[in-house]
């Protein structure tokens, strides 16, 4: 079985183009940054930069709702293929061919990430917290709660 899911940030817009002919279809390639599971050694953010195509109507969505920094989650299968370069060099590429896309956050969430340049949870300058959306629960209100 072939199968892929990821879920990573647009790391520019979508390249989109059209192919030729009387049944044209849209071609968006794309490159999607996704995050490395940390390790204790590791120091900064790591990510890998994984090469998508979409095809038809997946092609068209990126276009019409996805810009540079978008957090999708994608899934689709993994096609490698090979050509030769005019230098005669063989290169070989590997890209995910992408079936099914969504959104991974909210539109508000995605414009606060941008515009704070911060994930939810972590502090501004000055000490000032990101709002996360969800209210803090008071003390000794838990006892009330429906759940634990």
């Amino acid at each position: 079985m072939n199968k892929v899911i990821l879920m990573g940030r647009l790391t520019r817009d979508p390249d989109i183009r059209y192919t030729q002919g009387q049944d044209s279809m849209c071609i968006a390639r794309y490159t999607i940054a996704v995050d490395r599971h940390k390790s204790k050694d590791a120091k900064g953010q790591q990510a890998d930069f994984i090469s998508c195509v979409a095809f038809g109507k997946c092609g068209e969505f990126l276009q019409k709702y996805c810009s540079k920094g978008t957090k999708l989650t994608v899934a689709g299968r993994i096609q490698t293929g090979s050509y030769t370069r005019q230098d005669g060099q063989k290169v070989y590429t590997t890209v995910v061919v992408t079936d099914e896309h969504e959104f991974a956050e909210s539109k508000n969430c995605a414009g606060a990430n941008e515009s704070a340049g911060r994930t939810a949870g972590q502090q501004a300058e000055g000490g000032d917290t990101y709002d996360s959306g969800f209210e803090n629960i008071p003390e000794g209100f838990s006892d009330n709660l429906p759940f634990t």
